[in-house]
């Protein structure tokens, strides 16, 4: 009788795992971005300051964790910040180019027209406001049932997501000014994976935990590497409750991307990072069940999609 109360209870574990890791990895494949160039694109829209700065904006509409980017260059100009949806934006120099900024609504921000103050700044101190708008569009978000298997259960905690959301976010908040990624772009971190769960899905873990999914899921194999998906600063390599052994790497300008659940960590903190350099390799560590890479970028503080912001030109990635 013990013998087969054992077996069943292996069953069952095993039957969660794979439950787990088909929910995981259960939405249909999106298209994998390619490694090829993304060409620079003609704005979508500009406008003129009365002091003969150009602002030109590469987006016209904006869904839910999508990022534009907005250009501002002209004689003397001398510094950017733009205020969209109660939050300032710091512009960052291209040299030759004028200044950028990479303007993001949260998957969770209300789909309307926002303003977009843009704060321009001159050499001689002077100070000019250009007051424009952006409509916000919804994100098409799907819902997802998610078993957890009961050795796990502990971290369906909403404390310990609040913490760990809140670890991310200080480090979010520290804004290198330097483009890190410049000469390279951004890419997938497993080349050729196939994307699965997606970004901003609602997700309920056990039918009682309910969540968003701030990255992608990439199929993968326990132990494959992981690359770095541009050049930066690793501004963490260390262990979270959730997404266990993890590494965030900051790309500069506000720019983040992290690494979750892996098996190994193969740089520490401080450490630069070229485009395709492997971080470490996938495994099974925090609120997983299986073998699972789970990968996020952040943009001035907000989880964006990314493989919707790997095929989106931005300054300094042409090679």
């Amino acid at each position: 009788m013990k013998r087969i109360i054992g077996l069943a209870l292996a069953l069952a574990i095993w039957l969660a795992t794979a439950a787990l890791a088909a929910a995981q990895q259960a939405a249909p494949p999106a298209a994998v971005p390619t490694a090829t160039p993304i060409p620079r694109p003609a704005p979508i829209s500009s406008a003129t300051s009365g002091h003969g700065a150009t602002i030109n904006l590469y987006f016209d509409k904006l869904a839910q964790g999508q990022v534009g980017v907005l250009q501002a260059a002209g004689p003397d100009l001398a510094g950017l910040t733009v205020r969209f949806a109660d939050r300032a934006i710091e512009g960052f120099l291209w040299p030759g180019e004028g200044y950028f900024a990479l303007i993001a609504p949260r998957m969770e921000q209300s789909a309307r027209r926002y303003n977009l103050d843009v704060y321009l700044t001159y050499a001689d101190e002077l100070r000019e406001t250009v007051n424009l708008q952006v409509e916000v569009t919804g994100g098409g978000f799907i819902t997802q049932d998610v078993p957890l298997a009961a050795d796990k259960t502990y971290l369906l905690d909403p404390e310990l997501e609040r913490a760990e959301l809140a670890r991310l976010e200080s480090l979010f908040s520290i804004v290198t000014p330097q483009m890190l990624w410049r000469g390279s772009r951004f890419d997938l971190p497993i080349p050729g994976g196939t994307l699965t769960s997606p970004f901003g899905a609602f997700r309920t873990f056990n039918r009682t935990f309910q969540t968003r999914h701030t990255g992608w899921d990439i199929r993968a194999a326990q132990g494959q590497p992981v690359l770095a998906s541009a050049a930066g600063t690793v501004a963490f390599a260390g262990f979270l409750d959730i997404r266990g052994s993890i590494v965030v790497v900051d790309h500069g300008c506000g720019v983040y991307s992290t690494y979750s659940h892996l098996s190994q960590v193969h740089v520490t903190r401080g450490q630069s990072v070229t485009a395709g350099q492997v971080l470490g390799t996938v495994g099974a560590t925090g609120r997983t069940s299986g073998a699972h890479f789970h990968w996020e970028i952040a943009v001035n503080g907000v989880f964006v999609d990314a493989a919707r912001f790997i095929q989106t030109w931005l300054p300094g990635t042409e090679r």
